[in-house]
């Protein structure tokens, strides 16, 4: 009797483990399964998924790169060779030629080189070639932190603009020196006032870069991207292009540059600028000119037509 209970208790003993070896093995065998699916699954997503990675890795390093990483930048924002040290040219100094033309050539007074206006036009920074068209306004932001300005003005004459324009536009003093900068290159370039370019940014977006109007004109000089896309086919970034001061000043300076052209006066290109087809410009081209002459009064500047 007690040999027949010792077997019956060893037998459910065996069986008890088998039963549990066996639900060992059946888990195992799912969880192998799965392993062996997503394998599969992985082999196939894998190389789709590693390219996105890699598109999307690609995409960020162009978003987040400096702009000083750019290959092709404007030769004078890049280096001093356009710029004169603050105090190096000082006004009335007769080798700086005559301080209130700001087109005036300027003496090799001093260690610092300087570039009459003609160089300008000769310069990187005024190419009208694709390869110049890589813009870094981070460039002439440093040069007016390090009280650097073009050789077309003097350093009374630069120091007056960006205090004007950074007191009554609430902008940072450096900025408003990197775009007095642009817009006195610019506006050689296009033979231009660039005093006049100051006084369109100001009355269309109180030199604020990304301002934008209901109709979708965009930037400094609120240029419409959808009428003049073409004219941003030099910059890698495209119409985008619009929000980057340099870029944009450069566009919006060649539109008015064709508009006083075809219309015959600054008066009348300013109307053409701004878009009105008939008689009135609804005031547009008188706050424009009052705003250039309080500039010119601010610089000692005169105005230029």
């Amino acid at each position: 009797m007690a040999a027949a209970a010792s077997d019956s208790l060893l037998l459910r003993s065996v069986r008890g483990a088998i039963y549990q070896l066996g639900e060992f093995v059946h888990v195992c065998a799912i969880y192998l399964g799965i392993a062996v699916l997503v394998t599969a699954v992985l082999s196939v997503a894998l190389p789709s998924l590693r390219q996105q990675a890699l598109r999307i890795h690609e995409a960020l390093l162009i978003a987040l790169r400096p702009d000083g990483y750019n290959q092709d930048l404007y030769a004078m924002f890049a280096s001093d060779g356009g710029f004169v040290a603050a105090g190096d040219l000082a006004a009335g100094d007769p080798a700086a030629g005559d301080p209130a033309r700001p087109d005036a050539a300027a003496g090799p007074t001093g260690s610092v080189p300087r570039e009459d206006a003609r160089a300008f036009e000769n310069a990187e920074l005024t190419s009208r070639s694709p390869a110049a068209a890589q813009l870094s306004f981070n460039h002439a932001l440093k040069a007016a932190m390090a009280g650097r300005h073009v050789a077309t003005l003097t350093s009374t004459q630069a120091q007056a603009l960006r205090s004007y324009i950074a007191r009554k536009y609430r902008i940072a003093h450096a900025v408003a020196g990197a775009l007095v900068d642009t817009a006195f290159v610019v506006g050689t370039e296009k033979k231009l006032d660039p005093q006049l370019l100051l006084a369109v940014i100001a009355i269309e977006s109180r030199y604020n870069p990304y301002a934008e109007s209901h109709v979708g004109a965009q930037g400094l000089m609120q240029v419409m991207t959808s009428v003049h896309k073409d004219k941003f086919d030099a910059f890698s970034e495209g119409p985008i292009a619009a929000l980057n001061p340099i870029a944009n000043i450069r566009v919006g300076a060649h539109i008015l540059q064709d508009c006083i052209r075809r219309r015959g006066s600054v008066e009348s290109g300013l109307a053409c600028y701004v878009g009105a087809t008939g008689p009135s410009d609804g005031g547009y081209g008188a706050k424009v000119i009052a705003e250039w002459r309080r500039i010119a009064l601010a610089s000692g500047i005169p105005v230029g037509r």
